[in-house]
């Protein structure tokens, strides 16, 4: 039926045309963001995921600047401890020497000072972003004897679990400026059988500063054992001869070196071992956060292959729809042609 009041064609070619110019619109914005959803409303659940996801990855990028800077940290550390391994090294093997009858122990002692104070220039100088591990002051109000570093970022549901590495330095400390720092050992005494156990670091305070203990015999035949303590600082073989006590004394000293070198070698290896941690836990870091951000773009991204090829096809379909359109606008014109004569 012909009607001059209502056109149905022209009203579903309208409604057509209305439909293909917004998904148009939206294929359109598709392409230009190259986002599938890139608002809430076009896909609440999406969305949120990748909304949460892409903030959980800026935390992992944070995660992963930390671990950067530990890395550096303990890099700086470990480096100034295995170049202090060498030098204590260096002073054991000075220590074993001076044990020959006759030799200057004198001159030695030089060479022992100067590697002495090369090991504190060692400790003093590793520092990096104003952290140092190795001389310390444990009376300072801000000393915290664990280091941490963030190590990662997790989240389960609502709640988010942040990891760290550790580093406790009280086990790598080589100098403490605490005079008072707590005695950590007790001086070893004589076995049954009169030998001399091995040396004991009693003190609280570094490596090379605390006291270090240990007993010695007088040399005689009937020995006597007596407690015998020093700090590795402070160091002095120049006055010893070769009498029976000062060859003990020596014994003594050589044993005090080789402890505090095992403590040294165990403190490198561990801080060794956290080196390698952080060095892996970088590597995944990173391979999370790229695999994050592959997932949030298998939810929301667009295909672009399938997007230009809906461009093409909703393009005709809008001229095909503005042409329809057309045609049924001109129904009305049609139906006048009837009452001309």
């Amino acid at each position: 039926m012909a009607s001059l009041l209502t056109n149905a064609a022209a009203m579903t070619a309208l409604q057509t045309l209305a439909s293909t110019n917004k998904s148009l619109d939206t294929t359109q914005n598709r392409i230009s963001t190259g986002m599938r959803i890139s608002t809430a409303s076009d896909g609440a659940a999406y969305w949120s995921i990748a909304t949460t996801m892409r903030s959980d990855n800026k935390s992992l990028s944070a995660v992963q600047d930390s671990l950067g800077l530990g890395a550096a940290t303990v890099d700086v550390q470990y480096t100034a401890l295995e170049a202090t391994v060498k030098e204590l090294t260096e002073i054991g093997k000075l220590l074993v020497s001076a044990k020959t009858p006759g030799v200057n122990r004198g001159q030695i002692q030089e060479d022992i000072k100067a590697r002495l104070g090369q090991m504190s220039s060692i400790a003093s100088s590793s520092v990096f972003n104003s952290e140092n591990w190795l001389s310390v002051d444990s009376a300072a109000a801000d000393f915290n004897k664990d280091k941490s570093v963030v190590a990662s970022f997790s989240r389960v549901g609502d709640a988010i679990s942040i990891e760290t590495i550790k580093v406790d330095v009280n086990e790598i400390k080589l100098y403490d400026a605490n005079t008072g720092a707590t005695a950590v050992g007790t001086a070893p005494t004589a076995d049954a059988a009169g030998f001399a156990l091995g040396a004991v670091k009693v003190g609280g305070q570094g490596l090379f500063d605390s006291q270090w203990a240990i007993t010695t015999s007088d040399g005689a035949a009937t020995p006597a054992y007596t407690a015998q303590t020093l700090s590795i600082k402070d160091l002095d073989i120049s006055a010893l001869t070769d009498s029976a006590a000062d060859q003990e004394k020596l014994t003594a000293y050589i044993e005090i070196v080789d402890a505090a070198l095992s403590k040294l070698t165990d403190g490198a290896s561990n801080l060794g071992a956290v080196k390698n941690r952080i060095d892996t836990q970088k590597d995944f870091v990173q391979a999370l956060t790229d695999a994050i951000g592959r997932g949030i773009g298998q939810l929301v991204d667009a295909d672009m292959n399938a997007e230009s090829t809906r461009l093409q096809a909703l393009q005709t379909q809008q001229q095909l729809g503005i042409q329809a359109l057309s045609i049924a606008n001109s129904n009305s014109q049609n139906i006048l042609s009837l009452f001309r004569g």
